[in-house]
């Protein structure tokens, strides 16, 4: 399988960001995943993995992540996504560094987060901006530092919003303008990097780096807020989640639906609901929906007028750490 062919049709595979169903037994094993059987799941993918199938190795790498169908394992998620990346699926190198940093392995994840970070990745490139403005892992340059923080502010990122307001009282007016316009560029390239990305080595070299700006103001504390001194040693910036957009307003009547989960009894299923109000806003305004299937209830929200409503929510669900995907009744 070729790693430009990210996501297919299947709702999962958007809503995990799962491997494109093109073999049979992948899509079976996305099909389970959707039913909530998970290990049927993995049986359908892990074969398939050691084979070399670089789809079925990241999915295996979402499962040992988020802990479906397997006891929760970074080491092995992180094994999984470095043999997909290693083959140029683009979205298990992405998921690699940003993974890699979380566990601490912060020099070596900075390669790949810099490849995600030009592919418009907010989260790397928040991380990646913060890294270019303390010079911290790689040299310092504020206008790439503020060329990447002004785009992950962009996609709504809050944290780099933030740090974006912090950098503006630092880096001088000219940097900040070239910064914006290389912003613009990154943008505007942004699907030419996707389709020329190259595959990735097991461990390797960062880019060249440009001279980094030799600012006449004196050293500058991290980009968080209200910031004091520059410290010798700066900490390493938060690993921020994807931001949750708005909610959609309840449709009085409609033909389209979002599913939370599966499950052998109705009690899991209100159960469900009755946690994901309390952490969703927004979610308790529409209308439960326990739709018997065979032996398994499914938990639906609805009633939803489109689709785009119904994946709008779905994202502001997944934001929350939640399994939706849209469905049409």
């Amino acid at each position: 399988m070729h790693a430009g062919r990210m996501i297919g049709a299947a709702a999962l595979a958007v809503m995990l960001g799962l491997g494109s169903p093109a073999l049979a037994d992948v899509k079976a094993g996305v099909d389970a995943w959707q039913q909530g059987d998970y290990a049927r799941a993995i049986a359908e993918w892990r074969p398939l993995a050691q084979a070399g199938d670089p789809d079925a190795q990241f999915n295996m790498g979402q499962a040992y992540k988020l802990g479906r169908g397997v006891q929760s394992d970074f080491p092995v998620a992180l094994d999984w996504y470095r043999k997909a990346a290693a083959q140029g699926h683009l979205r298990a190198e992405d998921n690699l560094g940003l993974l890699m940093f979380q566990q601490g392995d912060r020099a070596d994840a900075m390669p790949y987060l810099q490849r995600a970070a030009l592919r418009g990745e907010p989260r790397a490139q928040y991380i990646v901006g913060t890294a270019l403005f303390n010079g911290d892992l790689i040299g310092k340059d504020w206008v790439r530092a503020y060329a990447l923080m002004s785009r992950a502010s962009a996609s709504g990122l809050t944290q780099a919003t933030t740090s974006l307001a912090q950098m503006d009282k630092y880096i001088p007016d000219d940097q900040r303008r070239q910064g914006l316009a290389m912003a613009a560029s990154l943008e505007k390239g942004k699907g030419e990097t996707l389709a020329s990305a190259p595959a990735v080595p097991t461990r390797p070299n960062p880019p060249a780096e440009r001279p980094a700006p030799k600012p006449t103001t004196p050293p500058t504390p991290s980009p968080q807020p209200r910031p004091t001194q520059r410290a010798t040693t700066p900490p390493p910036p938060a690993l921020p989640s994807k931001p949750a957009p708005a909610a959609p307003a309840p449709a009085a009547s409609g033909d389209w639906r979002v599913q939370l989960g599966a499950f052998s009894q109705e009690g899991g299923a209100r159960s469900l609901w009755n946690r994901l109000t309390a952490k969703v806003g927004g979610l308790s305004a529409y209308q439960p929906f326990f739709v018997r299937a065979g032996s398994v209830t499914r938990l639906q929200a609805g009633p939803i007028a489109s689709s785009g409503d119904a994946e709008r929510l779905c994202a502001r669900i997944k934001a929350a750490g939640a399994d939706c995907f849209a469905t049409r009744k």
